[in-house]
């Protein structure tokens, strides 16, 4: 998307780049009720064989911990949660990890609140899988190279726990934290998200009934929507002079 490639390409990048901000300014739609989850793992911190692991282990306990205080906050509201991941050659190793993370436990507990071991579906066939990706992209990106355009917008809607931003578990070297204690202004810095009309909202899926199929809870690193009502077909556009 960034780069203009594949489904991308011919689309010009002041394009590309508004379409990123109103993708990521979504987070920002109290009906969606979104919430984030990530984990950043610095490759020198940590031996290469464990950063799967731990990743998965780190959001999955995160979001295991949220589902629980739902809970806890109204007995009523008991949720399960539902793992939704792009495919990739992780699948088998995953699966595993979350049965031994419910069954066996984990280095902080158990999983007590997964209705299935993780799911795997090709990203082009979920919208939300494409959006997660992206902010896991624009994530990667803040730590990686220091762009904090797309972060900026991510930032406010990850989980937190008693004023805490619990929902990113990062391990970074000390250097990398001064790093990102001291970044430049952007020189590009994003525009502000689109005006979003309620016709405009009906053309992009976005009209209130698709929101209202979206569930209330899921990792946004990977939430997938529930059955959608059928929606009315759009009013029709008026005829011409």
């Amino acid at each position: 998307m960034r780069t203009g490639k594949d489904e991308w390409q011919g689309i010009k990048p002041a394009d590309r780049v508004q379409a990123v901000v109103d993708i990521l300014g979504l987070l920002a739609d109290p009906r969606l009720k979104l919430k984030v989850f990530a984990s950043v793992i610095e490759k020198s911190t940590m031996a290469t064989d464990q950063i799967v692991q731990r990743s998965f282990e780190n959001v999955a306990r995160e979001f295991d911990r949220y589902l629980t205080s739902m809970y806890r906050a109204k007995r009523s509201n008991a949720q399960r949660g539902l793992v939704i991941v792009d495919k990739n050659s992780y699948e088998e190793k995953l699966q595993a990890l979350s049965r031994v993370f419910k069954h066996q436990g984990h280095t902080n507990g158990k999983l007590r609140n997964f209705a299935e071991v993780p799911l795997f579906l090709d990203s082009k066939a979920s919208r939300l899988i494409q959006m997660a990706d992206l902010i896991a992209y624009w994530i990667f990106r803040y730590f990686e190279s220091g762009d904090d355009r797309g972060y900026r917008l991510i930032a406010p809607y990850i989980h937190g726990r008693k004023g805490a931003r619990t929902g990113l578990i990062a391990s970074l070297t000390e250097e990398t934290h001064q790093r990102l204690a001291n970044l430049p202004v952007p020189t590009f810095p994003f525009p502000t998200p689109s005006q979003r009309t309620p016709a405009s909202r009906h053309r992009m899926g976005y009209s209130r009934c698709g929101a209202s199929a979206l569930p209330d809870v899921g990792p946004s690193t990977r939430s997938t929507p529930s059955q959608s009502p059928p929606c009315p077909p759009p009013p029709p556009s008026p005829a011409a002079p």
